[in-house]
Protein backbone atom coordinates (compact mmCIF):
# COMPACT_ATOMS: atom_id res chain seq x y z
CA UNK A 1 0.00 0.00 0.00
CA UNK A 2 0.96 3.63 -1.00
CA UNK A 3 0.23 6.57 2.12
CA UNK A 4 0.05 10.16 1.64
CA UNK A 5 -0.73 12.23 4.37
CA UNK A 6 -2.10 16.12 4.04
CA UNK A 7 -3.52 18.64 5.76
CA UNK A 8 -5.80 21.14 5.71
CA UNK A 9 -6.99 24.30 8.17
CA UNK A 10 -10.72 24.31 7.56
CA UNK A 11 -13.39 27.22 8.43
CA UNK A 12 -17.13 27.75 8.93
CA UNK A 13 -18.14 30.67 7.24
CA UNK A 14 -21.31 31.76 9.19
CA UNK A 15 -20.42 30.29 12.79
CA UNK A 16 -18.20 30.41 15.52
CA UNK A 17 -17.57 27.55 17.76
CA UNK A 18 -17.31 28.31 21.50
CA UNK A 19 -17.65 26.16 24.42
CA UNK A 20 -17.07 25.93 28.02
CA UNK A 21 -14.19 23.34 27.20
CA UNK A 22 -12.86 24.72 24.08
CA UNK A 23 -12.96 27.92 24.27
CA UNK A 24 -13.31 30.05 20.90
CA UNK A 25 -12.07 28.07 18.26
CA UNK A 26 -11.19 29.72 14.53
CA UNK A 27 -10.27 26.84 12.24
CA UNK A 28 -10.14 23.12 12.66
CA UNK A 29 -7.24 21.72 12.08
CA UNK A 30 -7.76 18.08 9.77
CA UNK A 31 -5.25 15.71 8.85
CA UNK A 32 -5.92 13.24 6.53
CA UNK A 33 -4.59 9.75 5.53
CA UNK A 34 -4.53 8.76 1.89
CA UNK A 35 -4.31 5.06 1.07
CA UNK A 36 -3.87 3.37 -1.94
CA UNK A 37 -4.04 -0.40 -2.98
CA UNK A 38 -3.92 -1.32 -6.60
CA UNK A 39 -5.41 1.90 -7.52
CA UNK A 40 -8.21 1.93 -4.87
CA UNK A 41 -8.08 4.64 -2.47
CA UNK A 42 -9.24 5.18 1.40
CA UNK A 43 -9.74 8.18 3.01
CA UNK A 44 -9.00 8.75 6.91
CA UNK A 45 -9.22 12.28 8.58
CA UNK A 46 -8.94 12.76 12.34
CA UNK A 47 -8.57 16.50 13.74
CA UNK A 48 -5.73 17.69 15.41
CA UNK A 49 -6.54 21.13 17.49
CA UNK A 50 -8.85 19.13 20.54
CA UNK A 51 -6.27 19.48 23.11
CA UNK A 52 -9.14 20.54 25.03
CA UNK A 53 -10.34 17.03 24.66
CA UNK A 54 -7.70 14.75 24.76
CA UNK A 55 -4.78 16.48 25.94
CA UNK A 56 -2.89 15.95 22.94
CA UNK A 57 -1.29 18.88 21.29
CA UNK A 58 -1.74 18.85 17.11
CA UNK A 59 1.91 18.19 17.14
CA UNK A 60 2.07 15.65 19.05
CA UNK A 61 -1.07 13.81 17.74
CA UNK A 62 1.16 14.65 13.70
CA UNK A 63 4.14 13.09 15.15
CA UNK A 64 2.75 9.81 16.39
CA UNK A 65 1.44 9.39 12.78
CA UNK A 66 4.16 10.26 11.21
CA UNK A 67 6.17 7.49 13.89
CA UNK A 68 3.82 5.11 13.06
CA UNK A 69 4.13 5.07 9.21
CA UNK A 70 7.56 4.99 9.44
CA UNK A 71 7.26 1.52 11.61
CA UNK A 72 4.03 0.00 10.41
CA UNK A 73 4.10 -2.48 6.94
CA UNK A 74 2.46 -1.46 5.12
CA UNK A 75 3.30 -4.50 2.09
CA UNK A 76 0.00 -6.00 4.13
CA UNK A 77 -2.97 -6.54 2.37
CA UNK A 78 -5.53 -4.02 3.92
CA UNK A 79 -7.71 -6.75 5.20
CA UNK A 80 -4.65 -8.18 7.10
CA UNK A 81 -3.66 -4.79 8.81
CA UNK A 82 -7.25 -4.02 10.42
CA UNK A 83 -7.48 -7.45 11.60
CA UNK A 84 -4.60 -6.58 14.06
CA UNK A 85 -4.41 -2.93 13.56
CA UNK A 86 -5.19 -2.43 17.18
CA UNK A 87 -2.39 -4.64 18.13
CA UNK A 88 0.06 -3.31 15.79
CA UNK A 89 -0.84 0.38 16.72
CA UNK A 90 -1.24 -0.75 20.72
CA UNK A 91 1.54 2.02 21.13
CA UNK A 92 -0.09 4.72 19.47
CA UNK A 93 -2.48 7.76 20.53
CA UNK A 94 -6.16 6.99 19.87
CA UNK A 95 -6.27 9.70 16.81
CA UNK A 96 -3.97 7.69 14.97
CA UNK A 97 -5.45 4.73 15.24
CA UNK A 98 -8.82 6.12 14.59
CA UNK A 99 -7.23 7.77 11.14
CA UNK A 100 -5.87 4.66 10.19
CA UNK A 101 -9.19 2.37 11.10
CA UNK A 102 -11.01 4.82 9.54
CA UNK A 103 -9.08 5.26 5.92
CA UNK A 104 -8.73 0.65 5.81
CA UNK A 105 -12.63 0.38 6.57
CA UNK A 106 -13.12 3.11 3.63
CA UNK A 107 -10.42 1.49 1.60
CA UNK A 108 -11.89 -2.08 2.11
CA UNK A 109 -15.20 -1.52 1.35
CA UNK A 110 -14.45 -0.01 -1.68
CA UNK A 111 -12.73 -2.92 -2.70
CA UNK A 112 -15.96 -5.37 -1.99
CA UNK A 113 -17.97 -2.91 -3.31
CA UNK A 114 -20.19 -2.08 -0.64
CA UNK A 115 -21.13 1.04 1.39
CA UNK A 116 -18.29 1.03 5.19
CA UNK A 117 -22.29 1.05 6.80
CA UNK A 118 -22.92 -2.38 5.08
CA UNK A 119 -19.03 -3.68 5.93
CA UNK A 120 -19.61 -3.24 9.84
CA UNK A 121 -23.10 -4.55 9.73
CA UNK A 122 -25.49 -2.74 8.76
CA UNK A 123 -28.35 -4.64 7.10
CA UNK A 124 -30.77 -1.58 5.96
CA UNK A 125 -31.23 -0.03 2.73
CA UNK A 126 -29.02 2.77 1.09
CA UNK A 127 -28.13 5.49 1.00
CA UNK A 128 -26.81 6.20 4.01
CA UNK A 129 -28.64 8.77 5.90
CA UNK A 130 -29.35 9.61 9.68
CA UNK A 131 -31.14 12.16 11.88
CA UNK A 132 -29.11 14.82 13.59
CA UNK A 133 -28.76 17.06 16.29
CA UNK A 134 -27.25 20.50 15.72
CA UNK A 135 -25.72 22.69 18.43
CA UNK A 136 -25.92 26.14 19.74
CA UNK A 137 -22.79 28.27 20.87
CA UNK A 138 -22.06 30.12 23.08
CA UNK A 139 -22.99 33.61 21.23
CA UNK A 140 -25.67 36.20 21.80
CA UNK A 141 -28.76 35.46 22.56
CA UNK A 142 -29.93 37.16 19.49
CA UNK A 143 -27.91 35.47 17.22
CA UNK A 144 -28.52 31.95 18.93
CA UNK A 145 -32.01 32.35 18.40
CA UNK A 146 -31.59 33.16 14.71
CA UNK A 147 -29.01 30.31 14.38
CA UNK A 148 -31.85 28.20 16.14
CA UNK A 149 -34.27 28.85 13.54
CA UNK A 150 -32.47 28.48 10.67
CA UNK A 151 -31.66 24.92 12.04
CA UNK A 152 -35.48 24.64 12.27
CA UNK A 153 -36.54 25.50 9.03
CA UNK A 154 -34.14 23.09 7.80
CA UNK A 155 -35.62 20.12 9.52
CA UNK A 156 -33.41 19.84 12.66
CA UNK A 157 -35.65 20.50 15.14
CA UNK A 158 -32.88 18.22 18.23
CA UNK A 159 -30.97 21.57 19.46
CA UNK A 160 -28.04 21.52 21.95
CA UNK A 161 -27.51 24.35 24.01
CA UNK A 162 -23.92 25.14 25.43
CA UNK A 163 -24.23 25.56 29.12
CA UNK A 164 -22.00 26.20 31.78
CA UNK A 165 -20.09 29.31 30.22
CA UNK A 166 -22.19 32.27 32.01
CA UNK A 167 -24.34 31.86 34.69
CA UNK A 168 -26.71 29.60 35.24
CA UNK A 169 -29.62 32.48 35.28
CA UNK A 170 -28.24 33.14 31.25
CA UNK A 171 -28.74 28.93 30.44
CA UNK A 172 -32.19 29.35 31.95
CA UNK A 173 -33.18 32.76 30.33
CA UNK A 174 -31.73 31.36 26.66
CA UNK A 175 -33.52 27.91 27.19
CA UNK A 176 -36.60 29.81 27.73
CA UNK A 177 -35.82 32.22 24.53
CA UNK A 178 -35.97 28.36 22.98
CA UNK A 179 -39.51 27.45 24.27
CA UNK A 180 -41.00 30.32 23.77
CA UNK A 181 -40.21 30.39 20.06
CA UNK A 182 -40.45 26.82 18.99
CA UNK A 183 -42.64 25.18 22.06
CA UNK A 184 -42.97 21.57 22.08
CA UNK A 185 -41.49 21.47 18.29
CA UNK A 186 -38.25 21.57 19.57
CA UNK A 187 -36.19 18.85 21.18
CA UNK A 188 -33.59 20.41 23.24
CA UNK A 189 -30.69 19.05 25.73
CA UNK A 190 -27.71 20.70 26.93
CA UNK A 191 -23.82 20.36 27.15
CA UNK A 192 -22.23 21.72 30.49
CA UNK A 193 -19.03 20.22 28.62
CA UNK A 194 -18.08 19.41 33.17
CA UNK A 195 -18.21 23.01 34.38
CA UNK A 196 -20.01 22.19 37.17
CA UNK A 197 -19.02 21.47 40.96
CA UNK A 198 -21.24 17.77 42.15
CA UNK A 199 -23.30 19.87 44.48
CA UNK A 200 -23.77 22.36 42.50
CA UNK A 201 -24.96 19.84 39.65
CA UNK A 202 -27.59 18.80 41.51
CA UNK A 203 -29.20 22.03 42.32
CA UNK A 204 -28.54 22.72 38.73
CA UNK A 205 -30.10 19.65 36.99
CA UNK A 206 -33.80 20.55 39.48
CA UNK A 207 -33.87 24.25 37.74
CA UNK A 208 -33.48 22.79 34.46
CA UNK A 209 -36.19 20.14 34.83
CA UNK A 210 -39.02 22.60 33.75
CA UNK A 211 -37.34 23.00 30.65
CA UNK A 212 -38.00 19.09 29.65
CA UNK A 213 -34.45 18.27 28.24
CA UNK A 214 -34.09 14.87 26.55
CA UNK A 215 -30.53 14.71 28.29
CA UNK A 216 -28.13 16.82 29.91
CA UNK A 217 -24.24 15.94 28.96
CA UNK A 218 -21.34 16.26 31.27
CA UNK A 219 -22.30 18.21 33.96
CA UNK A 220 -19.54 17.06 35.82
CA UNK A 221 -15.54 16.69 35.34
CA UNK A 222 -14.26 13.29 34.89
CA UNK A 223 -12.55 14.07 38.02
CA UNK A 224 -15.55 13.91 39.33
CA UNK A 225 -17.17 10.54 37.79
CA UNK A 226 -17.44 8.64 41.07
CA UNK A 227 -20.58 11.31 42.06
CA UNK A 228 -22.60 9.93 38.67
CA UNK A 229 -24.50 6.86 40.00
CA UNK A 230 -25.89 9.57 43.30
CA UNK A 231 -26.18 11.94 40.63
CA UNK A 232 -28.43 10.48 38.07
CA UNK A 233 -30.81 8.94 41.31
CA UNK A 234 -31.33 12.32 42.20
CA UNK A 235 -31.42 13.88 38.34
CA UNK A 236 -34.78 14.36 36.53
CA UNK A 237 -33.04 14.70 33.52
CA UNK A 238 -31.59 11.86 32.20
CA UNK A 239 -27.60 12.20 31.98
CA UNK A 240 -25.23 11.30 29.52
CA UNK A 241 -21.33 10.99 29.27
CA UNK A 242 -19.19 12.63 26.77
CA UNK A 243 -15.18 13.50 28.04
CA UNK A 244 -15.83 10.48 30.53
CA UNK A 245 -16.47 7.91 27.55
CA UNK A 246 -13.02 7.64 26.27
CA UNK A 247 -12.23 4.00 27.01
CA UNK A 248 -13.02 0.83 27.33
CA UNK A 249 -13.06 1.21 31.10
CA UNK A 250 -15.10 4.21 30.62
CA UNK A 251 -17.21 2.07 28.83
CA UNK A 252 -17.57 -0.97 31.92
CA UNK A 253 -18.36 1.87 34.20
CA UNK A 254 -21.32 3.06 32.31
CA UNK A 255 -22.31 -0.50 31.82
CA UNK A 256 -22.01 -1.14 35.66
CA UNK A 257 -24.59 1.62 36.20
CA UNK A 258 -27.22 0.10 34.20
CA UNK A 259 -28.66 2.31 32.28
CA UNK A 260 -28.19 4.97 35.15
CA UNK A 261 -26.29 7.53 32.83
CA UNK A 262 -25.84 7.21 28.64
CA UNK A 263 -22.92 7.10 26.64
CA UNK A 264 -21.94 9.63 24.08
CA UNK A 265 -19.48 7.41 21.59
CA UNK A 266 -16.94 9.60 19.18
CA UNK A 267 -14.66 7.91 17.68
CA UNK A 268 -11.70 10.14 18.36
CA UNK A 269 -11.55 9.16 21.59
CA UNK A 270 -12.69 5.34 20.85
CA UNK A 271 -9.78 4.89 18.66
CA UNK A 272 -11.52 4.37 15.24
CA UNK A 273 -15.11 2.96 13.57
CA UNK A 274 -14.05 -1.09 14.66
CA UNK A 275 -13.98 -0.47 18.50
CA UNK A 276 -17.23 2.68 18.27
CA UNK A 277 -18.94 -0.49 16.72
CA UNK A 278 -18.37 -2.56 19.82
CA UNK A 279 -19.06 -0.48 22.20
CA UNK A 280 -21.97 0.26 20.32
CA UNK A 281 -22.93 -3.45 20.40
CA UNK A 282 -22.57 -3.75 24.15
CA UNK A 283 -24.66 -0.73 24.61
CA UNK A 284 -27.28 -2.16 22.84
CA UNK A 285 -27.29 -5.41 23.99
CA UNK A 286 -27.65 -3.63 27.46
CA UNK A 287 -30.23 -1.17 26.38
CA UNK A 288 -28.52 1.63 27.25
CA UNK A 289 -29.60 4.56 25.40
CA UNK A 290 -26.18 5.94 23.77
CA UNK A 291 -24.69 8.68 20.89
CA UNK A 292 -23.00 8.27 18.17
CA UNK A 293 -21.54 11.73 18.04
CA UNK A 294 -17.91 13.46 16.90
CA UNK A 295 -16.21 16.63 17.37
CA UNK A 296 -16.71 19.87 14.84
CA UNK A 297 -14.59 18.15 11.78
CA UNK A 298 -15.01 17.99 8.18
CA UNK A 299 -16.78 15.71 5.75
CA UNK A 300 -14.53 12.69 5.80
CA UNK A 301 -14.46 12.51 9.53
CA UNK A 302 -18.54 13.22 9.72
CA UNK A 303 -18.96 10.24 7.06
CA UNK A 304 -17.11 7.54 9.36
CA UNK A 305 -19.53 8.88 12.23
CA UNK A 306 -22.41 8.72 9.96
CA UNK A 307 -21.72 4.93 8.94
CA UNK A 308 -21.28 3.57 12.37
CA UNK A 309 -24.48 5.37 13.30
CA UNK A 310 -26.43 3.98 10.73
CA UNK A 311 -24.96 0.31 11.48
CA UNK A 312 -25.50 0.69 15.46
CA UNK A 313 -28.84 2.66 15.24
CA UNK A 314 -28.09 5.19 18.29
CA UNK A 315 -31.16 6.51 20.24
CA UNK A 316 -29.48 10.02 19.67
CA UNK A 317 -26.75 11.39 16.64
CA UNK A 318 -24.75 14.35 16.58
CA UNK A 319 -23.20 14.51 12.92
CA UNK A 320 -22.95 18.57 12.59
CA UNK A 321 -19.50 18.34 11.89
CA UNK A 322 -19.23 18.91 8.13
CA UNK A 323 -22.51 21.17 8.01
CA UNK A 324 -21.74 24.97 6.93
CA UNK A 325 -17.47 24.17 6.00
CA UNK A 326 -16.76 26.37 3.54
CA UNK A 327 -13.43 25.32 1.94
CA UNK A 328 -13.84 21.13 3.43
CA UNK A 329 -11.30 19.28 0.68
CA UNK A 330 -13.78 16.20 0.76
CA UNK A 331 -17.45 16.26 -0.52
CA UNK A 332 -20.60 13.86 -1.01
CA UNK A 333 -22.39 14.49 2.16
CA UNK A 334 -25.30 16.73 2.46
CA UNK A 335 -27.74 17.71 5.06
CA UNK A 336 -31.57 18.70 4.58
CA UNK A 337 -34.73 17.73 5.76
CA UNK A 338 -32.99 16.55 9.55
CA UNK A 339 -31.25 14.21 8.19
CA UNK A 340 -27.13 13.52 7.07
CA UNK A 341 -26.79 11.93 3.32
CA UNK A 342 -24.04 10.20 2.20
CA UNK A 343 -23.63 9.61 -1.33
CA UNK A 344 -25.10 6.38 -2.58
CA UNK A 345 -21.45 4.83 -3.39
CA UNK A 346 -19.13 2.13 -2.16
CA UNK A 347 -16.66 3.38 1.09
CA UNK A 348 -17.97 6.02 3.27
CA UNK A 349 -19.56 7.49 -0.47
CA UNK A 350 -17.27 10.38 -0.37
CA UNK A 351 -14.29 11.96 -2.82
CA UNK A 352 -11.12 13.54 -1.68
CA UNK A 353 -9.49 16.54 -3.47
CA UNK A 354 -6.44 16.47 -2.63
CA UNK A 355 -6.02 19.83 -4.64
CA UNK A 356 -7.50 21.75 -1.93
CA UNK A 357 -4.94 20.24 0.78
CA UNK A 358 -1.77 20.77 1.45
CA UNK A 359 0.54 17.73 0.98
CA UNK A 360 3.13 16.68 3.83
CA UNK A 361 4.22 13.28 3.42
CA UNK A 362 4.29 10.04 1.05
CA UNK A 363 5.03 6.84 2.67
CA UNK A 364 6.87 4.69 2.68
CA UNK A 365 9.32 8.07 1.86
CA UNK A 366 12.13 7.92 -0.58
CA UNK A 367 14.70 10.18 1.26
Amino acid sequence: MKATLYRADLRYPHLQLYTASSGSIAVLEELYLLLEDKAITGLGEVRLNIAYLNGYSAELVLSDVIRTLRTLDLQQTPSALLLSLEQQLADSLAPTRMLFDMALHDLIAHQNGCSVARLIGADFPQPVCYSSNQTLFWTSQERMLSQATDYMERGFNQLKLRVGIGSLHEDMDRLSALRRRFGSEVHLSADANGQWQPEQARSNLLALQKFELSYLEQPIADSHAHYYPQLADSSPIPLMLDESMSSEGDLERILAMEGKVWAHIKLVKMGGIAPAIRAAQRLNSAGIPFMIGQMNEGAAATAAALHVAYASQPAHAELYGADGLGNDPVSGLTYFQGLVHSRDASGLGIEFDASRAELIQTFPSLT
